[in-house]
């Protein structure tokens, strides 16, 4: 396993990061259990949830997965934990400080919640999982710097934030005096790489690392025409069917390459988010204990220039970093995402 710090920060990870979102939903607990051990042995030490994980409304399926696992002593030191907050976890139909949203108080709610649920007394990092448009940033950051000196949380992270998001965030931050956020774990792969026109380089201006979910696209990256079509197709059903179909050339080409390189298309889809400098750790989120231990060979794939531009000519991207001086090249990178 490799390592690297988070960010800014002086905490070593490691360069996969487990991903719990199937824990509950499509792996039974004795089978999580089994995967985070076998995650630490193969030297794993970044583990994500969220409290929203395991989709039954309120309760926190996935964390009291990892509640229990932790329960059985011996673990929780060995684990960089990561969780996060946004989601509707209302129980009460009459309570509204629990739905979808942040405030002030339901930061502090969620996090008791969460720590109940995880079974430990702090969480290492807590992310919120999107952006609050109408709360200010000084309520959220003063909720944040409580729970940090209380010593209930260490870092804060950020989760599907656009790249003024961080820069407004981090502007109030320092402002406060106050660490401000260390991550952002954004939707990242060949099949979604708008986050190099700016999230990629907000993070890389203010110090946050990168933790990208979905590095395989909703598993459309990982030799989908070949033995996992069955599996995507039916966990997505008639979209998946359609998203195959829309992308076939493509993914006929990737897979092909893939091939040609001798390597298995997961494999490489995860080489690629790693070979870049703003990644931490790509976020994996196995189903079973095969999937968990085959990802490990992302970390020895290099991929030289070569590769990389032919990778580029399957999956073309924005070409780099927005400059604003040049609007005929933005329009023509990102006609979607820009309006001048």
């Amino acid at each position: 396993m490799e390592y690297t710090n988070l960010g800014r920060t002086g905490l070593k990870v490691s360069r996969l990061c487990l991903g719990t979102m199937n824990y509950g939903p499509h792996a039974s607990e004795s089978e999580s259990h089994a995967q985070m051990d076998k995650a630490i042995e193969l030297g794993i030490n970044f583990f994500d949830t969220a409290d929203v994980y395991g989709w039954k409304k309120g309760e926190g399926v996935t964390e009291q997965i990892i509640g229990t696992w932790f329960h059985q002593g011996g673990r929780r030191e060995k684990v960089i934990l990561a969780t996060k907050v946004y989601g509707d976890m209302n129980l009460n139909p009459d309570d509204y400080t629990m739905k979808s949203g942040l405030s002030a108080v339901k930061i502090r709610r969620a996090c008791e919640n969460s720590l109940r649920r995880l079974k430990t007394d702090y969480i290492d990092l807590y992310q919120m999982h999107h952006i609050s448009r109408d709360t200010p940033w000084d309520e959220l950051l003063q909720a944040f710097e409580v729970l940090v000196q209380q010593g209930k949380i260490l870092y804060v992270g950020s989760s599907n934030f656009a790249g003024w998001h961080i820069a407004d965030a981090m502007h109030r931050a320092r402002q406060r005096n106050f660490l401000g956020l260390v991550c952002e774990q954004s939707q990242y792969s060949l099949l979604c790489r708008l986050p190099e026109l700016e999230v990629l380089p907000a993070a890389k201006q203010f110090g946050l690392g990168v933790i990208p979910w979905s590095p395989l696209a909703g598993g459309m990256l990982g030799g989908v025409l070949q033995k996992q079509k069955s599996e995507v197709v039916r966990r997505g059903g008639d979209l998946a069917e359609k998203r195959i179909a829309k992308l076939r050339p493509q993914l006929e080409k990737w897979e092909s390459f893939c091939k040609e390189l001798g390597e298995k298309p997961a494999d490489v889809a995860l080489a690629w988010t790693l070979h870049n400098p703003a990644v931490t750790a790509p976020i994996i989120g196995p189903r079973t204990m095969e999937q968990l231990t085959t990802s490990l060979r992302a970390l020895q794939i290099k991929l030289d220039d070569a590769a990389l531009k032919s990778i580029d000519k399957i999956f073309p991207g924005p070409k780099g970093p927005v400059d604003e001086g040049i609007s005929d090249w933005t329009r023509q990178a990102a006609p979607e995402a820009y309006s001048w």
